[in-house]
């Protein structure tokens, strides 16, 4: 073969995956059905015992497909720490899991603008046995701290200098419940809100209050919650980001999120993901 005839061929590949990438959009609405992935978190993005969408991601997901024409969206659940490797493997189309936006998951994935923004929280045993009320008692006391497999939790006790040798990682909350009442951590480390949501749930386990806020770098954190899309995908995003600034902030979203704990508290203003992804 010669040069000129593989270069040819390599064009054609290239352009073949760039087509492949860009017709998401197309593909979803000529067949009117599309797949999320959510990782069975209460309540940012999981399935009803009847195996329906539900949270606060999914039900925003169902929304924003409805008005683009795609009426039939399937739900893959998976491990948090497996939704990347997952979109990017093909086996779903949209991560819809109330994920963080950070400038890491930036470098792998496309994020639409966020739908949310929240503070972090402790689950600890009623009454609070060890004190704890933030990530400077972990760092000052002998404590194990969990937190699930994939999320920001684990870079946080890294950033705010807490020995590893502290930090327990768990497949997923349940596990983190389980593991905190049996004794093997002492605090269990979220957002406040799914914190609160696994508290509701357990008469075992607290929300710990009051808790101090996380500051790193002198930076206060907050965690934006957005869609997740596979690099290329920029078609399927767009659509997204034009469909939820339209939508975010109405009576009608409001009401939708309300009854997973977000509403007016935990808009996210004027945060974007080309903001969110800078380091």
């Amino acid at each position: 073969m010669t040069n000129w005839n593989r270069s040819l061929v390599a064009l054609s590949i290239c352009a073949a995956t760039l087509n492949a990438n860009a017709d998401t959009l197309t593909d979803i609405q000529k067949n009117g059905e599309v797949t999320i992935g959510v990782a069975n978190e209460v309540p940012y993005g999981y399935t009803t015992p009847a195996g329906e969408p539900a949270g606060e991601s999914p039900s925003i997901a169902v929304h924003v497909l409805e008005s683009l024409g795609v009426k039939d969206v399937n739900v893959v659940v998976t491990e948090f720490g497996a939704l990347i490797p997952g979109l990017k493997a093909g086996r779903f189309d949209v991560i819809a899991a109330g994920m963080y936006i950070t400038p890491k998951r930036c470098q792998q994935v496309l994020f639409s603008n966020p739908t949310y923004s929240i503070g972090e929280g402790f689950l600890v045993k009623n009454g609070n046995p060890k004190n704890l009320h933030g990530y400077e008692d972990v760092h000052q006391q002998d404590v194990k701290m969990g937190v699930m497999s994939g999320a920001v939790e684990y870079g946080y006790a890294k950033d705010f200098g807490i020995s590893m040798n502290k930090i327990v990682t768990l497949p997923d909350y349940p596990s983190g419940v389980a593991a905190l009442k049996a004794g093997r951590i002492d605090a269990l480390a979220g957002t406040s809100l799914t914190m609160a949501t696994l508290a509701q749930k357990d008469d075992r386990v607290t929300l710990a209050q009051p808790f101090e806020d996380l500051v790193i770098n002198g930076e206060p954190i907050k965690g934006y919650g957005a869609f997740g899309f596979r690099k290329g995908d920029e078609g399927l995003r767009d659509a997204f980001n034009q469909e939820l600034k339209g939508f975010i902030a109405t009576p009608e979203h409001i009401a939708m999120v309300k009854e997973y704990g977000f509403g007016e508290h935990t808009l996210p203003g004027s945060a974007t993901a080309e903001t969110l992804c800078q380091p």
